[in-house]
């Protein structure tokens, strides 16, 4: 795999920013995504979208986390989580770390299974007087784990990494029914329990063009976000 960002700043450039810097920390899981796309497949997702902003001049980048919450597919070999709760105190204590020498901090995170410990994190980091922004990756019209989305963007991001020979061919309409109303359940009883050894969908196989096409929404997505919502507030605490 290649470098994950840009590049790792001496202590001395972050303290030349005069603290007006922002830690970009990727959040990402390690966990099944069907027999077919590695167990770290959301975190290689977000730190090539982070290594699209390293190079802004006020980013930092933490490296990334690579374990998150993924209790529901605790079943699957290999799947290894920390919680909610204990993500959510790693965040805020990074947090807190940061506190003295970056004006904010921003969660960018390609696993969804990560969102209750991001928002406890988030809601405990604000009420300490901390600046925290968070953006979480979502593709508009994308399927269900492991499905057709995630492995185009990996086609588009480490082709190598993905079992071909694994690939079973789906229905493309079934491939796009979402499956956010038994969230729920899937984290109470498990991904694992209902469906052993399988994903949760079969994917689709992409077709020509369509992981180059997913890949640069997903990257315009986060590079809007970046101007949109730091880089303004950032210039702003620059210096007069």
């Amino acid at each position: 795999m290649a470098e994950p960002y840009v590049a790792v700043p001496t202590w001395t450039e972050v303290a030349a920013s005069g603290g007006n810097c922002l830690l970009v920390v990727p959040l990402g899981s390690f966990e099944q995504h069907g027999p077919h796309l590695p167990l770290d497949t959301d975190t290689r997702v977000v730190m090539a979208l982070v290594d699209q902003v390293a190079e802004l001049p006020f980013v930092v980048v933490a490296p990334a986390l690579s374990f998150g919450a993924s209790g529901e597919h605790a079943g699957f070999p290999g799947t290894l989580s920390i919680g909610s709760e204990v993500l959510a105190d790693v965040l805020v204590e990074l947090v807190r770390s940061a506190r003295a020498t970056c004006a904010g901090v921003a969660f960018v995170c390609a696993h969804g299974g990560n969102a209750d410990g991001i928002r406890l994190a988030k809601e405990r980091a604000r009420s300490e007087g901390d600046r925290v922004f968070v953006w979480g990756a979502r593709v508009a019209g994308g399927d269900a784990h492991a499905g057709r989305t995630e492995t185009s963007l990996m086609l588009a991001i480490a082709p190598d990494t993905v079992r071909y020979g694994e690939l079973e061919a789906g229905s493309h309409r079934g491939a796009r029914r979402p499956l956010a109303p038994a969230a729920g359940g899937r984290r109470e009883v498990g991904v694992g329990q209902r469906r052993p050894r399988k994903t949760r969908r079969k994917p689709a196989r992409p077709r020509a063009g369509c992981s180059s096409r997913l890949w640069w929404r997903k990257l315009t997505s986060v590079l809007e976000w970046f101007w949109s919502e730091l880089t303004e507030p950032m210039v702003a605490m620059g210096p007069e």
